[in-house]
């Protein structure tokens, strides 16, 4: 896999983070850079450390499932995918706010938006991938979306979330099917 379309991941991951951290900086209007960057920085360690840890897991049953990987990794993908614009079209109704200053509040936050990085990590096991280079495209991009998300969201109101999440998706799926069509020598 190139280096492209590992950027292309690292986009279609970091559109949770960039939703979750304009609620940040809608929640806590006088943010400092210091506490952005902190919770930036939780943010890209959980998102950069997840690839690491499903391709590592992916790894060990490789060689067992490689006839049917590709499906393996397209429908991880999909479904992460789908996942993200079903969960964007759900009724924000009673959501209590949480403080994303305190640690566990931030460790959660960070937790749920790298799950599926988490997964997708599983998925490029079945590929040709340098995971450092993803690792640190992953960890660094996420950490720059991060802070720009705090940003917009102390400055400019939570008008974009949704719809990040909605691109987010469609930019994963549009990965499984890449993976898939080259696997199966359409493309």
């Amino acid at each position: 896999m190139g280096v492209f379309s590992i950027f292309l991941i690292a986009i279609g991951l970091n559109f949770d983070s960039l939703a979750v951290s304009i609620s940040a900086g809608l929640v806590v209007k006088n943010i400092r850079f210091n506490q952005a960057a902190k919770i930036a920085f939780v943010f890209a360690v959980f998102q950069g450390l997840m690839p690491f840890i499903g391709w590592f897991l992916g790894l060990q049953v490789r060689d067992l499932i490689k006839d049917y990987d590709h499906w393996i990794a397209f429908t991880l993908l999909f479904i992460i995918g789908a996942r993200m614009i079903h969960e964007s079209l759900k009724k924000e109704e009673d959501k209590k706010t949480l403080n994303p200053l305190k640690l566990f509040v931030m460790i959660s936050m960070a937790i749920a938006t790298s799950i599926d990085a988490l997964v997708v990590g599983v998925s490029l096991a079945f590929t040709e991938v340098n995971i450092i280079i993803t690792i640190a495209i992953v960890g660094i991009s996420t950490f720059l979306v991060s802070m720009l998300g705090m940003l917009l969201g102390k400055k400019a109101g939570s008008m974009f979330g949704k719809k990040m999440e909605i691109v987010g998706g469609i930019i994963l799926i549009g990965i499984g099917v890449k993976i898939l069509f080259e696997h199966l020598g359409i493309v």
